[in-house]
C-alpha cells in the first residue's frame, strides 16, 4: 500500500510562485513514475509534469518554462515548482503514482491564483 500526502498549495497573485510537495509512504520499490495532474470543475483531470524513475521528465506546454517537477530520493518526496504564476493555473492539483499493477493519487491541493 501506497500514501501521497500534498502540501503547498494556497493563494497566490499572478505572476508569484509557489512549490507543492508530494511525499510517498510504503514500497515505491517498482514504481514507474510519479507526476502532478490539476483539475478544474466541470473539467477532466489533466496531466501537468512527470517525472520517470530515470528522471526524465515531461510537462504539458501551457506550463512549460514555468514549472519544474523534481524529486529527492531520499525523502520519497516530488516537488513541482510553479513560477510565473497565472489565473488559469487555478485547479486542485493532484500527486499520483504509476506502478506497474495501479496507481495511487494523493487528496489534492487547491492552488488559486488570484489578485
Amino acid at each position: 500500500q501506497v500514501q501521497l500526502v500534498e502540501s503547498g498549495g494556497g493563494l497566490v497573485q499572478p505572476g508569484g510562485s509557489l512549490r507543492l510537495s508530494c511525499a510517498a509512504s510504503g514500497s515505491i520499490f517498482s514504481l514507474n513514475f510519479m507526476g502532478w495532474f490539476r483539475q478544474t470543475p466541470g473539467n477532466q483531470r489533466e496531466l501537468v509534469a512527470v517525472i520517470t524513475k530515470r528522471g526524465t521528465t515531461n510537462y504539458v506546454d501551457s506550463v512549460k518554462g514555468r514549472f519544474t517537477i523534481s524529486r529527492d530520493n531520499a525523502k520519497n518526496t516530488v516537488y513541482l515548482q510553479m513560477n510565473s504564476l497565472k489565473p488559469e493555473d487555478t485547479a486542485v492539483y493532484y500527486c499520483k503514482a504509476q506502478f506497474p499493477a495501479r496507481a495511487y493519487w494523493g487528496q489534492g491541493t487547491q492552488v488559486t491564483v488570484s489578485s
